[in-house]
């Protein structure tokens, strides 16, 4: 690694951490220079152990030895030319906006994701975000679905970014761990349409969870997953919608699916929060 004491966050070498927004870090027009940031070393750990490539290192000068680890693991895989930036914690907390508790930050290459049909071939259970713009909605559900054993997870194209720095920290790096990718890219029109044909076609039974008349209860979902294949309604494969934190799943989504499935509630409550939602049902639906 190469060491280089930074006096100030104004220095030019930072930009990538101080100047450059989500969308520009992203850089849609040239993916193969886009970046992310990845916050404490629980995330940077388990982006390296994927082989996530690093571009440089910010770190608060008294968690420089704790990071000795981390630091020889890109010597040994990606060459010591990386630099590694060494603030002090006051310098560090104008980044962040609060002290980290394990001071470092580190930018790394995106990588190119993979196709939808990649991403599903052989996965039993797939859960889709439909417009998730919450960080922490999304690295939650993200946790969850790594903790749970979901084996992919997709986004529609108006879906917020895995890769953004809090919703890779709530996630504590699973990102890294469970196989995702964009359903239809970038265009905004391709969902739910030709997205929810790309579900069928990689032999998903899709449902929607969304309250509604013809709403079946998850208890419900459970039994057709686990009878037996020659039973009617039976499912092989499943993808779990979800819809954004305020208007949910839109209609075309629920019109389109094959199933609508609500969690039952009790004393009033109509509905969870999108990240207790999909935890609950991630854990009702999971292999038995």
């Amino acid at each position: 690694m190469r060491l280089e004491h930074i006096e100030s966050i104004d220095d030019e070498r930072l930009r990538s951490f101080t100047h450059l927004t989500e969308p520009q870090l992203r850089n849609r027009l040239e993916p193969s220079m886009g970046m992310f940031i990845a916050e404490s070393p629980k995330v940077i750990d388990r982006a390296l152990a994927a082989r996530v490539e690093p571009v440089s290192f910010l770190v608060e000068e008294p968690w420089l030895e704790g990071m000795s680890e981390e630091f020889a693991f890109v010597d040994e895989h990606w060459g010591k030319d990386v630099p590694v930036y060494i603030a002090t914690p006051e310098e560090l907390r104008k980044i962040t906006g609060y002290r980290l508790h394990r001071g470092a930050l580190a930018t790394m290459r995106r990588w190119t994701l993979p196709s939808v049909e990649d991403i599903c071939r052989g996965a039993s259970r797939v859960a889709v975000m439909e417009n998730i713009v919450d960080p922490t909605n999304i690295g939650a559900l993200m946790r969850s679905a790594a903790a749970l054993d979901v084996d992919a997870v997709l986004v529609t194209p108006s879906c917020g970014d895995p890769l953004y720095r809090r919703a890779a920290r709530v996630s504590m790096g699973t990102v890294f761990q469970v196989p995702w990718t964009r359903i239809g890219g970038d265009d905004r029109r391709y969902w739910p349409w030709k997205g929810m044909e790309e579900l069928h076609a990689c032999g998903l039974t899709t449902a929607a969870l969304a309250l509604s008349d013809d709403s079946i209860g998850l208890d419900d979902l459970v039994e057709r997953l686990n009878n037996t294949p020659d039973t009617p309604g039976h499912i092989e494969k499943l993808a779990m919608i979800f819809g954004t934190e305020g208007d949910g799943l839109s209609r075309h989504t629920i019109a389109q699916a094959d199933l609508t499935v609500k969690i039952p509630m009790s004393n009033g409550v109509d509905s969870l929060n999108v990240a207790a939602s999909s935890a609950v049902t991630f854990w009702a639906t999971r292999r038995r």
